[in-house]
């Protein structure tokens, strides 16, 4: 008996092991639909002045289907899954060859990931998916507290790439808990999302720490270092900058490499009906606006200096009641934060040979107002509803002529938006 016994409890270990291997499937996605409404003619008769980031949907009164992604996931062991994710909302764009640093996304795929529990606490993920940067750029879609995130979160953090990335988590996030990263990417995001073959040897170089405390504090601190998204194999041209003061030469260019750069630094606390959210950003251009690249000699650089610097950051603020949420949040972006430029003048109130009697200095405000209703309060992103007026800064547009339809008009321009979004997460 002792040993039938012992026969029987060792089949049912076989097969509580074999029913653990057993792969597993979970599918779920997300539908957003956008409705939005424009509170002044010039978003969509006025030519946009450059840097700003301001999406197709805000340049008309329009309904969007913004979303609709759907994302298969599983394992194949205890310590080997998988996730994919594609959106078949996304307009598919090709490259241009004319314009080589034109950015285009070739597919609806956006995640295609393999995760290794490797043991310890070390975990390694590979395949294409977020580049790790900015604190609202890795909060998921459904669980944003705006209708759109915010202009670092969705200029630098909301990006794909392909790479690799190894992780280290310890402790308990009810106490103290913190994750460590170090990742490779093949630094394409600039350029095609993430979702196309390297062009050059480069990588990028990712790092990262996340902490919690006490469930109710989220902080951390990230970092990419990174160069040219283009062809490095004898095929570049460097591209010219106006001249002045210091104006680098097209040695001096090419040997920068459009040198890219990331440090950021967020801070979020979330204690009974209040939510509180910072971010700061900083970093150098470089392929973002390129002075690379294989268009014809002579192709004027996309920025005024070579080692041009940005800043940005915003500030949230938010307090749900039941089923109703109230938001507010204060958003700048500066592509130029040190004022640095060749030119004997400034490129952004004048030119060579007068003044532009307006003021492109390429800093940029948004003030977002916001109220959210969802239906099941324990669960926000399942099925809500947002409201947000979005209030900017007046020096994104351009000036229309006398013989436009909304001219004659002098100086810089800008427009604020209304959006409304319904959204459901299953």
């Amino acid at each position: 008996m002792k040993k039938t016994s012992t026969l029987g409890v060792a089949a049912m270990l076989a097969v509580g092991s074999a029913f653990a291997q057993t792969p597993t499937v979970a599918v779920g996605g997300l539908v957003q639909v956008w409705y939005t409404q424009m509170l002044d003619n010039n978003l969509r008769l006025n030519s946009g002045a450059p840097y700003y980031n301001l999406r197709g949907e805000f340049k008309e009164n329009t309904f969007t289907l913004r979303r609709s992604e759907l994302k298969i996931s599983g394992s194949v062991t205890d310590d080997v899954s998988y996730e994919v994710m594609i959106d078949p909302s996304i307009n598919t764009t090709s490259a241009d060859a004319t314009k080589p640093n034109s950015s285009y996304n070739p597919t609806i795929l956006q995640d295609a990931a393999l995760l290794w529990k490797i043991g310890g606490g070390f975990e390694l993920k590979a395949g294409q998916f977020k580049n790790l940067q900015t604190y609202e750029g890795l909060t998921s879609s459904s669980e944003l507290l705006f209708a759109e995130r915010s202009q670092i979160g969705r200029v630098f953090g909301d990006k794909r790439d392909r790479g690799a990335a190894l992780s280290f988590a310890n402790g308990d996030p009810k106490e103290f808990a913190v994750k460590a990263t170090v990742a490779l990417f093949n630094g394409m995001n600039d350029l095609a999302g993430g979702k196309a073959s390297d062009n050059n040897a480069q990588k990028d170089a990712v790092a990262r720490l996340d902490f919690t405390v006490a469930s109710a504090h989220k902080f951390g601190i990230y970092t990419l270092q990174g160069s040219t998204d283009q062809v490095d194999k004898g095929g570049q041209i460097a591209y010219t900058f106006p001249a002045g003061t210091d104006t680098p030469s097209a040695t001096a260019v090419l040997e920068a490499k459009d040198k890219t750069t990331n440090l950021g630094v967020y801070y979020a606390i979330q204690t009974g009906p209040f939510l509180v959210t910072a971010e700061y950003l900083t970093g150098q251009l470089g392929r973002r606006y390129a002075s690379l690249g294989t268009a014809a000699a002579g192709t004027t650089a996309l920025r005024q200096h070579l080692d041009q610097k940005f800043t940005g950051y915003y500030v949230t603020g938010g307090y749900t009641l039941a089923n109703h949420s109230f938001l507010l949040r204060y958003d700048m972006l500066n592509y130029n934060s040190g004022n640095d430029w060749y030119t004997s003048y400034n490129p952004y109130t004048d030119n060579a040979t007068g003044s532009l009697n307006a003021d492109y200095t390429p800093k940029f405000t948004e003030i977002t107002v916001g109220y959210t209703y969802a239906w099941k309060p324990e669960k926000v992103k399942s099925a809500n509803f947002k409201l947000n007026y979005i209030a900017r800064s007046k020096n994104f547009l351009k000036p229309n002529g006398a013989t436009s339809i909304n001219g004659p008009q002098t100086g810089e321009q800008g427009g604020n938006t209304l959006v409304a979004a319904f959204q459901v997460a299953f």
